[in-house]
């Protein structure tokens, strides 16, 4: 009969954080994290399949946020004002969480394997948010077009929150990239309108029927 372990989750990603920290990633173990918690490496594979899952376990319920919160936002909301919406949602799940974040994302930029996990997991990201969106009766190409514009709002957002040294919340940065993205399309498009027409531009418009 298994034996409960109280805040055993919690325990195990205390643990492997400061073996990562003090050890380095490569040689800390799972039985060496377990251990430093107090647990068996029986516990540990309950909550986590790999010693790497340990960096990217709270990235389902990221996922269902996110989803959840497009699902249920208006239907008259633009698609892609329904996304920065929910990437601004999950700002309470980083909460309290920064030095920890900075720790995470060092660890993942030091590490090919871990970029590569980061990768699928923002790639599975990209494609709930997209099957959200055309739930919501946006076509297929636009859905996956806004759902990548998406992850890299959340992206942009994300680095700024770790480096901000007035330490504003995450969805502050979220509406500051969205902000900036629209920012800079809008000035992309009227220098592209008043861009002078060339000589053979020209011609080819007068020989258009």
């Amino acid at each position: 009969m298994s034996r409960w372990e109280p805040n055993a989750h919690e325990r195990l990603q205390q643990a492997a954080m400061e073996l990562f920290q003090e050890r380095g990633y490569d040689r800390t173990t799972v039985e060496e994290i377990a251990a430093r918690a107090g647990l068996t490496e029986r516990t540990f594979f309950r909550y986590f399949a790999d010693k790497r899952e340990v960096l990217f376990s709270g990235s389902k319920d990221l996922e269902k946020l996110i989803v959840d919160t497009i699902t249920g936002a208006p239907q008259t909301t633009a698609p892609l004002d329904a996304v920065a919406t929910a990437l601004e949602a999950t700002a309470p799940m980083f909460e309290e969480r920064r030095a920890r974040s900075r720790t995470r994302q060092a660890l993942i930029a030091a590490h090919a394997e871990l970029r590569e996990r980061e990768l699928i997991k923002l790639s599975s990201l990209a494609s709930a948010i997209a099957e959200s969106l055309r739930g919501r009766g946006v076509a297929r190409p636009a859905a996956s077009l806004i759902a990548e514009t998406g992850i890299a709002i959340f992206k942009s957002a994300f680095e700024r929150w770790l480096e901000d040294p007035q330490e504003h919340d995450l969805s502050h940065h979220v509406r500051g990239a969205l902000e900036e993205l629209r920012l800079v399309t809008a000035a992309t498009g009227a220098a592209s309108s008043a861009r002078p027409q060339t000589k053979a531009t020209q011609r080819s418009r007068r020989s258009s029927p």
